[in-house]
């Protein structure tokens, strides 16, 4: 690992004016904002990104806790750990999708140092990207090197020119809930929906995964009121056991009215550089019965349209699993 300035500011006005107003050439910065630590660390020591200045945000109070605003929403600040969020009994209540995502963020001691902000701010975990001796397109290279390689993890939606996948578990389960984040920067604060937080590789930068700018920190997400009725989960594939990142994720919405879907909310996580929403499913399912027919009409629809890798054609029958699985869950569970 370089040699780099350790910054600790208490408010976020001095934490912004720490960070640089433009990119490098490279696409990195010369300062960069340190939350839990967990995904920034890594890669810094694997030298992928070399900050001349890391701005911790941990002694900013303002940037802490889980309360309720207005109509009933919750705000959680970015420097709150998963395993507050996972265990928040007004998360659990009122967005369980999002405490179950957490829950599933690695291991225990994982959660107690990760962040809100981190998490939702990880970089892509392939294999080429990791690895500093491949000159991939998402490090400013010419070739995405998982197109035609290994690829076994990456994108089967909205993949090119690059293919990596976004590795957060939080996201999908907050797009879901038409969640959004307050962010701060010099210009001012700004609140994004999380549907247009993330960017597809073709339709910016593609060396980066937000819209954030340099000098741009996550402050705080705000997670609505949830539709009177509206029960939600999360369910998560995994290859190895309960510490790994997804093969596929699933979260889901359900309201039901006289026997019938109301509304269903469905956004696909690890299949696509952004959470994956599956709007044509959820058009689907309403005004069916929640039965095992409607599950795998919903699961074949949401699958419509994907293009598997060479090595990851699996992720299109593991997720259609996924789906049905959290279908049948929310109907056993009294929808």
């Amino acid at each position: 690992m370089e040699r780099f300035e350790l910054a600790v500011p208490t408010t976020i006005s001095e934490a912004i004016d720490l960070l640089p107003a433009e990119w490098n050439e490279d696409g990195g910065r010369g300062a960069t904002p340190l939350a839990g630590g967990q995904d920034l660390l890594t890669v810094m020591k694997e030298g992928l990104e070399t900050p001349d200045r890391l701005v911790h945000l941990r002694a900013i109070e303002d940037l802490r806790g889980i309360r309720e605003v207005d109509n009933g929403a919750l705000m959680v600040g970015a420097m709150v750990s998963i395993s507050d969020v996972s265990g928040d009994e007004r998360v659990i209540s009122r967005a369980r999708a999002l405490s179950e995502a957490a829950r599933s963020v690695g291991s225990p001691q994982i959660r107690n140092q990760a962040t809100v902000g981190g998490n939702l701010c990880q970089r892509p975990r392939c294999w080429y990207f990791r690895n500093a001796d491949a000159p991939c397109l998402k490090k400013g290279g010419v070739e995405c090197f998982a197109y035609g390689g290994k690829n076994k993890y990456n994108a089967i939606f909205g993949g090119g020119p690059s293919y990596i996948v976004h590795p957060s578990d939080l996201a999908p389960a907050l797009q879901m809930m038409d969640a959004s984040v307050v962010t701060y920067s010099p210009a001012g604060t700004r609140r994004i929906r999380m549907d247009e937080f993330y960017t597809l590789p073709a339709d910016s930068d593609v060396t980066r995964e937000t819209v954030l700018g340099p000098d741009e920190v996550i402050g705080q997400v705000v997670i609505p009121q949830p539709p009177a009725g509206m029960k939600t989960l999360y369910e998560k594939a995994r290859e190895r056991g309960s510490f790994d990142f997804a093969l596929s994720a699933v979260a889901l919405g359900l309201r039901m009215k006289g026997g019938r879907i109301a509304e269903c909310r469905l956004v696909l996580g690890s299949v696509a550089p952004i959470p994956w929403r599956a709007r044509a499913a959820e058009e689907l399912a309403v005004g069916r019965r929640s039965d095992p027919e409607t599950w795998a009409a919903v699961a074949e629809a949401a699958l419509e349209g994907a293009e598997p890798l060479s090595e990851n054609a699996y992720k299109v029958p593991l997720t259609k699993g996924l789906i049905e699985k959290a279908m049948r869950r929310l109907s056993e569970e009294g929808l």
